[in-house]
């Protein structure tokens, strides 16, 4: 007879406990397959419990397959294929992704925005406006391509800062620029080739690439990208960064921005125009968009939030030319908008409120003259003379090149050591020839107070 110390359940309730117990049986092999049970009301007597409990049990172990049910015969122990385990046996222990994040005392690869800088009270605010007025729609599955009142807010703010003309229509709205780069990939179809520029951002050709897309990687030259090397690439897309590429900082000319738009033509293509830092411009006007001189529909514009907001704001949009919607809507439109209700209705309000232009003006502010002070502490480094720096007075970075006959491994290796992590412009390249001993220095998580400590490390590492 089966005998289990009833006792022992602790919270559990009495036919779980039974359930766990005979399970665990079957499965280390004391209960054989085809070994009869005892009758539900005998073992009921034998444990001191309802028929009820031994019953439930039983019933359980029938449904998840433990168990089978003879007429009039009662309950027998099924034949399993898989191999008894060890009763309790410990499962094994998961290895994590990634160790604990490094404290660095110095990182210039990482650029994590000031979110201290964030009118969160301000935000807070609205998030509860919102939450009070209450309403189906806050519940409710936001339509394919956004909120409406987003997407019109959007195009108001593109009209006033970066000279766009553009319907809310045409306005796609999705969790942050990787997700948009694997909807384009779909909408641009299977046959499409991708050229993106060499040295880049790499998680462009990652995507590209984990999407299946053919990606060719084209070299860039003083005004952007190579126009002869992408018209051989064979290439149909062209991903580019032209108001401020990352990480050389390069601007495409406009006789550079004709030429791609006449190539896109030509070949019957799309230029994917990836504007991810153009309100961070600090000097002279910010530069017009590719979008805004296309005549021909060959322009998808796209943005996101990372670098005004937070990346933690993982909302972004593109801008559909008018053939493409229409494919986007044939083909895509079964997709479910990626950014929950509350936070579109939230941005909504930010943007078409005032409070988002606003906070750009104060984080511009901010960030020239956080800015102003590392570039004039390197300048005034002890290793001054052996640097020399390209910025174009835009964005969340710049080039520091290095004079040393030290190897780059080298130099990365004594930085880690000493806390300090460094990006190489070799890094971002593809294949592309890139000057050697050229650093990316992200300085939006530079506190101006750290920087004197900040120019000892790198005095060390630099030798």
């Amino acid at each position: 007879m089966l005998t289990y110390p009833m006792e022992e359940r602790g919270t559990l309730p009495l036919y779980e406990y039974l359930y766990r117990r005979i399970r665990d049986d079957i499965l280390s092999g004391v209960l054989r397959a085809e070994e009869k049970l005892p009758s539900r009301r005998a073992l009921a007597e034998h444990l001191r419990v309802s028929v009820m409990t031994v019953e439930g049990a039983y019933r359980q172990l029938e449904a998840e397959g433990y168990l089978y049910a003879r007429a009039k015969r009662g309950f027998f122990v099924s034949k399993l294929d898989a191999p008894p385990v060890p009763r309790n046996a410990p499962a094994a222990p998961l290895q994590p992704v990634s160790g604990p994040e490094r404290r660095w005392k110095l990182d210039l690869r990482s650029n994590r925005v000031d979110a201290a800088r964030f009118p969160l009270s301000t935000w807070a605010r609205l998030v509860r406006q919102i939450l009070s007025e209450g309403g189906d729609a806050l519940l409710s599955p936001p339509p394919h391509q956004g909120l409406l009142e987003l997407r019109r807010a959007i195009c108001n703010d593109l009209s006033a800062f970066r000279g766009l003309s553009v319907a809310p229509e045409q306005v796609v709205v999705g969790a942050g620029a990787e997700y948009l780069y694997l909807l384009l990939s779909q909408l641009l179809g299977r046959e499409a080739v991708f050229a993106v520029e060499d040295p880049g951002y790499p998680k462009i050709r990652q995507v590209y690439g984990a999407c299946g897309a053919m990606v060719r990687p084209i070299p860039l030259d003083s005004g952007g990208i190579h126009l002869p090397a992408l018209r051989a690439s064979g290439a149909t897309v062209a991903h580019i960064s032209p108001a401020h590429h990352y990480p050389t900082g390069l601007v495409t000319p406009i006789a550079r921005r004709q030429a791609l738009l006449k190539w896109a033509e030509e070949v019957g293509g799309y230029i994917i125009e990836d504007d991810y830092d153009s309100e961070l411009r600090f000097t002279g006007r910010p530069i017009p968009t590719m979008q805004s001189i296309d005549t021909a529909g060959r322009v998808i514009y796209m943005n996101t939030f990372s670098q005004t907001i937070s990346p933690a704001m993982r909302l972004g949009f593109a801008v559909l030319p008018p053939p493409l919607l229409e494919k986007y809507r044939r083909e895509l439109n079964f997709y479910a908008c990626t950014v929950p209700t509350l936070e579109q209705q939230a941005l909504s309000r930010f943007l078409s409120g005032g409070f988002y232009e606003q906070h750009l003006s104060r984080m511009r502010k901010e960030y020239r003259s956080r800015r102003e002070a590392v570039l004039s502490a390197f300048r005034e480094s002890p290793f001054a003379n052996r640097i020399r720096i390209s910025e174009q007075g835009a964005g969340l970075h710049f080039l520091l090149h290095l004079e040393t006959q030290e190897r780059d491994a080298d130099l990365k290796a004594r930085a880690e050591e000493l806390g300090v992590r460094l990006s190489f412009l070799s890094e971002y390249a593809a294949g592309a020839p890139t000057p050697p001993h050229t650093l990316v220095v992200n300085y939006a998580g530079l506190d101006p107070k750290a920087l004197p400590e900040a120019m000892d490390l790198l005095s060390q590492v630099f030798g």
